[in-house]
């Protein structure tokens, strides 16, 4: 496939100013509403069989996010795209100024395979909600929602607005050859550092939406039984392949033995004595994955679990304690239904183990202690943060979702997600009927009198 006659064609369009006018973005999104309705059953089809998710999961994990997303742009772009005032100084008065957000033109976006749909479409909302062209490259690893997402959008946009391009990693960098107006990544650290190293050859500005071990730390006075419940169901949420999903727990030690016990309760009543049979449970999405993930289970006593099947890709839920601080499941993110557990006697000595670690994407805490919250918040750093609960802080539509450091760079969902792909145009609008010559040469002032003068005229 020619990218670049692709990539061409749409910067024609884009340069038509067809995408501008907020009408036609609206259409395009309800467009895009309209056809994940027509292709709903083609896409949880799709996700069974990469991933073995149920259509429950992909309908409020993948679908019902993407439609929820739709209907906050539509609700909210007129007030996304109105220009803001500012003020302009007396020395250029009378004058009007204005900051309005315009759309930054061709768009690619690099999605990955852990939710195929949802984190490959959700920017794409913001895109075009901001009045982009925009390039899909669904990843290869679920290739039956690659495929399927294709069809989709072939099916209801044509290439020189939304185009969809499939393959492996030589596309990708094929397409990162090619010059965009926007980079939009989510996916490893590792590829990261990759996309933004080709980003800079074409300085094309980019959002890297990455990972990271994002830890759990439960205090002795946190509801021990609530904690398992929550941090259960977000690390065995799609067999753990999530960005977000809880990597390592640190447990202060009095409560250890309680919370292992909690978890065991927890998922026995999630998945029942025999999790490969629950159609709440997923799979892993390739034999790749699935080797890595046996090879941690080396690095502690299994507590949970342990169990898991090459043939249907199948790895139960799995507690791991004793594991030492340096361990390679203790390095690496996870991605998998894999959770070690880890005791602290002191508070500081949780603070001192994360501050030596890479900045995580999320960082869960379940206590009932305010002092003790604001004092980890104060002392820790990572892209978000939830109290008391784990995934949820991506519910919270009105503000930004994002990594810091090495689990990413900007932020989408909602305005962040408009503003993503939109730069802020500074207008200053000067009468032409008043010109005072104080700024033009010969100067007549002294300089004393001129940094008096300034004061005042630039206030």
């Amino acid at each position: 496939m020619d990218y670049g006659h692709l990539v061409r064609r749409q910067r024609a369009f884009f340069q038509t100013g067809a995408t501008r006018p907020l009408a036609f973005r609206r259409a395009q999104l309800r467009r895009l509403a309209a056809a994940l309705d027509r292709h709903e059953t083609a896409l949880l089809a799709a996700l069974q069989a990469d991933l073995g998710k149920s259509p429950f999961q992909s309908c409020a994990s993948e679908l019902g996010w993407l439609r929820s997303e739709i209907r906050h742009a539509l609700k909210q772009l007129a007030r996304w795209a109105a220009p803001t005032r500012g003020r302009a100084p007396w020395l250029v008065a009378p004058a009007r100024a204005w900051a309005q957000p315009e759309p930054l033109g061709v768009a690619l976006i690099l999605g990955p395979w852990n939710y195929p749909v949802q984190l490959l479409l959700a920017p794409l909302v913001g895109a075009v909600a901001a009045g982009n062209c925009a390039v899909l490259k669904p990843s290869e690893l679920a290739a039956h929602t690659a495929t399927a997402v294709a069809e989709m959008v072939r099916s209801a946009f044509p290439d020189h607005q939304l185009a969809v391009v499939n393959g492996a990693a030589d596309a990708a960098e094929a397409l990162l050859g090619e010059k965009f107006d926007k980079i939009f990544f989510t996916g490893s650290t590792r590829v990261g550092r990759l996309v933004m190293a080709a980003a800079a050859k074409q300085l094309t500005p980019v959002t890297l939406e990455l990972g990271g071990k994002c830890p759990v730390i439960v205090c002795a006075d946190a509801a021990i039984e609530l904690a398992a419940r929550r941090i259960a169901w977000g690390k065995f949420l799609n067999a753990g392949q999530t960005c977000v999903a809880p990597d390592f727990v640190l447990v202060q030690r009095g409560v250890s033995q309680a919370l292992v016990a909690a978890l065991k309760k927890a998922l026995f009543e999630f998945y029942g004595e025999a999790p490969r049979r629950s159609p709440d449970y997923g799979r892993i999405v390739n034999a790749a994955h699935f080797e890595r993930l046996t090879r941690y289970l080396r690095d502690g006593k299994i507590l949970h679990g342990g169990e898991h099947d090459a043939a249907e890709l199948y790895f139960s839920p799995t507690l791991l304690g004793a594991v030492p601080p340096a361990a390679t499941v203790m390095q690496e993110e996870i991605f998998g239904p894999i959770l070690p557990i880890v005791e602290y006697e002191q508070l500081d000595d949780a603070l001192d183990l994360l501050r030596e670690r890479p900045t995580p994407l999320a960082l869960y805490l379940f206590t009932s202690d305010r002092a003790a919250e604001t004092r980890i918040l104060a002392h820790t750093r990572s892209g978000g943060a939830c109290v008391n609960d784990v995934v949820s802080q991506l519910l919270t539509r009105g503000l930004p979702f994002g990594g810091l450091g090495d689990s990413g760079l900007g932020a989408y969902h909602g305005r962040a997600g408009f503003e993503a792909f939109s730069h802020r145009r500074t207008v200053l609008r000067r009468a032409t009927w008043l010109d005072t010559p104080f700024r033009y040469p010969p100067q007549k002032i002294s300089l004393a009198a001129l940094k008096r003068s300034l004061r005042m005229l630039l206030r």
